[in-house]
């Protein structure tokens, strides 16, 4: 999307250009006013940009929004570049001065020499801060045109709400699949032998929630968290709890609409209440006693804000009977982590891993075949091409399920054929689940992330230098106390925690599907170029983040081309002149080059 890498420089462009203009006379109060609208208009327009950050592709209907993000973009970038040349110039001037200073014995001598200074620059136009100006001005026209756009985040909020209500409603019935759970019959196995298990052979203690037991599913996207439950909540064993609820809980949750979600369940109306003891009263009441089941589905965040979110939404379920149970599921540990803590429990965890091939296989072939009884020698071909696509997916039933009903359509062995050669994960609904993964990031850790894509697949990097990558880009936000390194750490332990990055011995990498996935979604904002396509005519001539995979010199002289890039990634296999020379005509070319990665 454009508009990925746009918010956490908007408010720095702000301060910087006040701080850089403030004794330029001629220009102080027009660019002034300019800039204090801009910082006005800076809610509606993180708006928007949040709106379109959330929609894999902007539609036809809404191209506008789409024209007016990478105007935005433009000129948010013109105005970082030119204020990365004016602090190259600070930097650079106070060396100098630095050198003066000691030379001075006087000090009267350097005030008059400031006083000069300040004199000399109110009556000269500096073609730096004229540049400034203008990109200010730039950005404040492109700026006032964010109201034409504040109707589509009106509408997606409500659209939003109601994908969750159809998305809750389609979940609370539990209902499972028609097909038996392949591969999954251990951890359901684990699964239903703790519900059964007898919670007077664990130690009970006198604290709040002692009637509760807590469990926590834990897996990649797609591994098959949702669907496991599924089976579980409508099996017989379940009918020995009093209640149950299960409630699919969405990102930035409110801790009354999750209780409001509980109660609808149970009372089977929707409460109207507006105060949070008002709904902890309402649900300690439907539960006291009572020997409950309640599955809390897809739960993303860990935070210690949502913590205490979360100790709202359980406090008062302590009142239910001895035996209740809590079932989670989620994608990181340290969601299951977090929840014990809030219970006062050790963290018990099942955790889904790929499937076997064999596994994946049966998956496919479930799906592909449904509904032939009788298979004939071709099909036994089309179970030999199923086994070679079934390498491809590593292991995840979503992928196995999603290329099943793909094969289906056409019981040709060409088809099947195709499907084996082609980009198999290139599928919408896979797309769908994993671009999860990455748009509930928050705007600076997407930013980062996005980043990421820079990589060739199955690229191993170290952490420590990816780290020092984001912060020459200034992806890193500043906080008080802490260094950039230690902020960029904190942000690259987070990825991991929600299984963007996987560990390789002492490195990391992406997980492939997430890599493709990721890389589609972020192809406007980090380009590649590479040597099976024709790839430079589908990038912008103003993109700013470039990669270069090639073994092709006439590729590399492709770049110079591209002359705002902040960070150029070249995996070249050729000579090291090569390289050398089309370095020589890049750096001519790309005066607001802050990253090479070789």
């Amino acid at each position: 999307m454009a508009d990925m890498f746009l918010d956490p420089i908007m408010e720095k462009i702000i301060s910087a250009s006040l701080r850089y203009l403030k004794n330029q006379v001629r220009w102080q109060k027009r660019t002034k006013k300019e800039l204090e609208r801009l910082r006005e208009n800076l809610p509606q327009i993180q708006a928007v940009v949040h709106f379109a950050s959330s929609q894999e592709q902007i539609t036809e209907e809404n191209r506008d929004l789409n024209k007016w993000l990478w105007q935005l973009r433009d000129a948010i970038d013109d105005a970082d570049d030119v204020l990365d040349e004016l602090e190259y110039m600070e930097l650079e001037k106070q060396l100098t001065e630095n050198k003066k200073v000691r030379r001075v014995r006087s000090i009267m001598k350097s005030i008059k020499k400031r006083l000069v200074k300040i004199g000399k620059r109110a009556l000269k136009i500096d073609p730096n801060l004229k540049r400034l100006e203008e990109a200010v001005q730039k950005l404040y026209g492109v700026s006032t045109n964010v109201a034409s756009f504040l109707y589509l985040v009106k509408d997606a909020k409500q659209e939003h709400q109601e994908q969750q209500l159809e998305l809750y409603r389609a979940r609370e019935t539990g209902s499972s699949p028609k097909n038996d759970l392949i591969g999954r019959g251990k951890e359901k196995e684990l699964v239903m032998e703790w519900l059964i298990r007898n919670p007077s052979n664990e130690p009970r203690g006198t604290d709040l929630y002692r009637n509760i037991s807590l469990l926590s599913i834990v897996g990649h996207g797609g591994m098959g968290k949702t669907t496991l439950l599924q089976h579980i909540y409508e099996d017989e064993i379940t009918k020995e709890f009093d209640l149950k609820m299960w409630v699919c809980v969405s990102n930035n949750f409110d801790a009354k609409e999750v209780i409001a979600d509980m109660l609808e369940l149970l009372k089977k109306q929707r409460p109207r209440l507006e105060k949070l003891e008002a709904f902890h009263e309402s649900l300690k009441n439907e539960v006291m006693s009572k020997k409950f089941l309640l599955v809390l589905d897809d739960i993303w965040e860990e935070e210690k804000r949502d913590q205490s979110k979360w100790e709202n939404v359980l406090a008062p379920l302590a009142s239910g009977g001895f035996g209740s149970k809590i079932l989670v599921t989620t994608r990181t540990d340290s969601v299951a982590l977090m929840f014990a803590n809030v219970i006062n429990k050790k963290k018990e965890i099942v955790r889904l891993e790929g499937l076997e091939e064999d596994e994946c296989l049966q998956l496919v072939n479930s799906h592909a075949f449904a509904g032939v009884e009788n298979p004939s020698d071709d099909h036994k071909k089309l179970r030999a091409i199923a086994g070679e696509i079934v390498k491809k997916l590593l292991g995840s039933p979503l992928a196995a399920k999603v290329i099943g009903g793909v094969l289906k359509e056409n019981l040709d062995e060409r088809h099947w054929r195709t499907v084996l050669e082609s980009n198999l994960l290139d599928h919408n609904s896979i797309n769908s689940i994993l671009r999860l993964s990455y748009i509930v990031l928050s705007n600076h850790l997407r930013n980062c992330f996005a980043f990421c894509c820079m990589f060739p697949q199955d690229h191993q990097f170290d952490k420590d230098d990816l780290v020092r990558m984001w912060n020459a880009l200034g992806f890193i936000q500043p906080s008080q106390g802490m260094t950039m390194e230690d902020i960029g750490g904190r942000y690259f332990d987070v990825l991991v925690k929600k299984a963007l990055f996987d560990k390789v011995g002492d490195d990391y990498k992406m997980h492939d599907l997430i890599h493709e996935s990721a890389s589609k979604f972020f192809a406007h904002e980090c380009g590649k170029l590479v040597d099976d396509e024709e790839s430079s005519l589908k990038i912008s001539e103003t993109i700013r983040y470039l990669s270069v995979q090639t073994i092709n010199p006439d590729i590399l002289r492709k770049i110079e081309k591209f002359k705002h890039l902040h960070s150029l990634f070249l995996f070249y296999e050729g000579s090291k002149q090569d390289i050398c020379s089309a370095l020589v005509e890049i750096f001519k070319a790309s005066r607001s080059l802050r990253l090479l990665y070789l």
